[in-house]
């Protein structure tokens, strides 16, 4: 008889898959009926990450224009970034390299108050008039579209930004309840090409006398520097830059202790290995954590298919072991973060990546992440250009916010393993991940874990739980397109459970209701559809 302290569960799921046709070509096709078992080993962590695991950044093109920075307090945005907490939320992109700290004596006070109460009333005082905010949203739709075709041209424009921008931005985070992390611009070279640290240490100052509490990064893909501003910066420089700025940072009353985050280098390739291997070899000791960036495909010659391609998706565990396999060689047990992701580089797949089926990229890349022992993971962006923002453009949120948000409240920290065996068939119809149930939600009892589950075929998919786990309630959260037909997986709008999700109101989030199945019921997992399966009662001893 197995103990409670291992519950290995088998999961059956019988289906006939047939083939979807998108432009000719074929999605996926699954000929046969097939036996699915997956293993959920309930006796041991594998991992056990960040709990602010899934943390989100505003791309600082947003500050290319300080005015459009007073979105940030619109009480729409604020109400969805407070959801999200605990969670960074950083400040950064290719634009924090050619932007500049320029004061101008203009400031608020939105620095860190001890009082509650009195933070309420600050934060309500610079909440956004509606008018202005709709005025400066459609205002907005015009900027981004400058903004990406300067990216997609190369031709990046310098910015200035005053103490004013600042103080929105830390306003927002504090407001919000995000630990924020600002991207300083290593694009300010000395004659002997060393990092120039004078303006950094005029914005450090500043935020000093603010006491604002906060993070640092340097630089955004170094690797790309000689591509976007003719400099070329190599690893063993980038690390003596980087402690360059620790050693100012050590000699701050304010940010002795803070963390500093880098190189935030693009995904490994040939050359990009040697300059992170040379960053770690000079800036390891200056850094909390290693951050890398990783984008599935170039957003300008993508597909719908290859969103749900296993191929992929399984591209990400390559890159996620090579940066691993660099960092444990150089300074071995240090963190590593996945400092911005998203599904599609180059500002998204238009008409994709802001769509139900990103969905399929982003809980995967969740849910991969964590099992193979990354520490965070930074989603680009919550808002900014491109089409990978988690809200749309009048800010509601879009399919991967509620997936995020979903996410948050029902997985915590620890890491399962679960497992899928295959009877036949090279490619596998559902991919599934095990963490310990979210110990700070109040609904759930100890012991109860959270097994979450991507259907990437059309057809539905029956699983049935074994006797041994029979016992245990299981409250069901499943996330379809909210409309159907061939355009479905193109939708910007979600159902949970079969009710579409939407705002109350710019303050209000819906009740996020899962659906209650019986014990011994069999599971139900729609086809092109992604759920989170809560076992009320698994009494997984480590989850207590």
């Amino acid at each position: 008889m197995k103990s409670t302290a291992t519950v290995v569960s088998t999961i059956v799921a019988l289906a006939c898959f047939g083939a979807l046709y998108v432009g000719g070509k074929t999605v996926i096709s699954v000929d046969d009926v097939q036996s699915i078992r997956v293993d959920l080993d309930l006796s041991h962590v594998a991992r056990r990450v960040d709990e602010r695991f899934l943390s989100v950044a505003i791309d600082a093109s947003l500050i290319a224009e300080e005015k459009f920075m007073n979105l940030l307090n619109s009480p729409k945005l604020r109400t969805l970034a407070k959801a999200l907490i605990p969670a960074f939320l950083r400040f950064g992109g290719t634009k924090q390299d050619f932007m500049k700290f320029n004061p101008r004596g203009r400031y608020f006070q939105a620095r860190d108050n001890s009082s509650s109460a009195v933070l309420g009333k600050l934060c309500e005082r610079l909440e956004l008039p509606p008018f202005l905010e709709n005025r400066l949203k459609k205002e907005w739709v015009l900027q981004s579209k400058t903004l990406l075709q300067e990216e997609q041209e190369g031709k990046y424009k310098k910015t200035k930004f005053s103490e004013y921008a600042v103080d929105l931005l830390y306003a927002f985070a504090n407001c919000s309840g995000l630990d924020l992390i600002f991207g300083l611009n290593a694009l300010l070279r000395t004659s002997e090409n060393t990092w120039n640290s004078t303006n950094a240490e005029l914005l450090l100052k500043y935020c000093e006398s603010r006491q604002y509490v906060m993070s640092w990064e340097l630089g955004n893909e170094p690797n790309s520097y000689e591509k976007k501003a003719q400099i070329r910066v190599d690893g063993y420089q980038l690390g003596q830059d980087f402690v360059h700025l620790h050693q100012i940072l050590q000699e701050s009353a304010v940010y002795h202790s803070t963390g500093l985050y880098g190189p935030d280098i693009s995904q490994p390739r040939d050359h990009r290995k040697d300059l992170l291997t040379g960053f770690l070899e000079t800036g390891a000791k200056a850094i909390t954590a290693c951050t890398w960036h990783h984008y599935y495909v170039n957003g300008r010659d993508t597909s719908l298919e290859d969103f749900l391609d296993p191929e992929v998706l399984d591209t990400l565990a390559t890159k996620i072991n090579e940066v691993l396999e660099i960092v444990e060689s150089v300074s071995p047990g240090k963190k590593v973060w996945l400092g911005e992701t998203s599904s599609a580089y180059g500002g998204g797949a238009v008409g994709l990546s802001d769509t139900f089926v990103a969905g399929f990229m982003w809980l995967d890349k969740l849910g991969l992440a964590a099992k193979l022992g990354l520490d965070v993971v930074i989603r680009q962006v919550l808002i900014g250009s491109g089409t990978y923002h988690l809200v749309d453009d009048n800010l509601d949120p879009l399919p991967d916010y509620w997936l995020s948000l979903l996410y948050k409240r029902l997985v915590g920290p620890e890491v399962l393993k679960a497992q899928v065996h295959m009877n036949s068939g090279p490619k596998k119809p559902i991919r599934v991940y095990l963490h310990c149930t979210n110990r700070k939600s109040t609904h759930y009892r100890p012991g109860a874990v959270t097994l979450f589950a991507l259907n990437l075929n059309k057809n539905e998919i029956t699983l049935s739980l074994p006797a041994h786990t029979a016992n245990s309630t299981i409250e069901a959260f499943v996330l379809q397109s909210a409309e159907t037909g061939e355009q479905s997986l193109y939708s910007r709008s979600v159902k949970l459970n079969g009710q579409v999700l939407k705002m109350v109101d710019d303050r209000t989030l819906p009740l996020l209701k899962g659906h209650e199945l019986p014990p011994g019921e069999h599971i139900q997992l729609p086809g092109f559809s992604f759920a989170f399966y809560v076992l009320m009662e698994a009494q997984a001893p480590v989850c207590k």
